[in-house]
């Protein structure tokens, strides 16, 4: 896309026997009059599976691309690996999410980016992911969170979910059922982690998701209120997980309300 310049596979951390992480950023080409905010993408794929640079089915045939168009509405964005829970067990992804933030802080300078200024973008299971990277300490905080259609309490039987089930995404992420390690699992759910100092929220969840009930992100919004943190709810009216059953043109309403939220928090 015009105007807008890509690195690929960048590598930001090697663990000792594991592959090295790597991330992909694009840059607004312009010079600017100071240094751009960013948008940290994690992908979902039940903490299991996908690409660093997949936002989801339903906008990978978009051209220009959702991080193209980020990135040419003035921020730079890091799409970025994380241990699959193949590899290794939470907090690990969590743990690399931060390090990459770490590496992009230390090379703001070179790279022209505003770290201050970061809003974390997830869906599905890089939302939870997401979450948790917003409502941890981290150095600079976070600015907000955007989160789609993700799972935020693993304790508790939600829709097709069981805590009790040892073959589920959410044990095989947590290395057993839940149920059989109550305090990892809380220690797991962003549900469970609310505090008053969290940066805003934006909930987007479809009424309709067959996958990851949308009590979830009902739940975590009450959660954060209660907590007197700013939370946007979105209840997507016939949306399945993914954004399935929906028009392309609500599918684009949902990423630009989604952008313009993250835009006014990196103001």
């Amino acid at each position: 896309m015009p105007g807008v310049h890509q690195l690929r596979g960048v590598p930001y951390h090697v663990l000792e026997g594991s592959r090295p992480l790597e991330l992909d950023l694009w840059l607004p080409k312009a010079e600017q009059a100071r240094p751009v905010p960013l948008v940290l993408f994690v992908h979902g794929g039940s903490w299991r599976r996908g690409r660093r640079d997949d936002m989801g089915l339903r906008t990978r045939t978009w051209d220009p691309g959702p991080f193209a168009r980020i990135a040419a509405a003035g921020c730079a964005v890091a799409c970025v690996d994380y241990r699959l829970s193949g590899e290794a067990t939470f907090p690990a992804p969590l743990d690399d999410l931060s390090a990459a933030l770490r590496w992009l802080t230390l090379r703001s300078a070179e790279l022209g980016i505003d770290t201050r200024r970061t809003v974390v973008w997830g869906e599905s299971a890089g939302g939870h992911l997401a979450a948790h990277l917003a409502l941890a300490r981290t150095t600079p905080p976070l600015a907000g969170a955007v989160i789609w259609y993700a799972p935020s309490d693993l304790t508790t039987a939600r829709g097709s979910y069981t805590p009790e089930d040892p073959t589920t995404p959410e044990a095989l992420m947590l290395g057993a059922a839940p149920t059989t390690v109550p305090g990892r699992a809380q220690a797991a759910s962003p549900l469970a982690q609310a505090h008053s100092s969290a940066p805003p929220f934006l909930l987007v969840h479809g009424n309709e998701d067959t996958l990851v009930s949308c009590s979830h992100s009902q739940s975590f919004a009450a959660a954060l209120e209660k907590a007197g943190v700013p939370v946007e709810l979105w209840t997507v009216v016939g949306a399945d997980h993914g954004w399935h059953r929906l028009s392309d043109t609500q599918v684009d309403e949902i990423f630009t309300r989604s952008l313009a939220f993250a835009l006014r928090l990196m103001a």
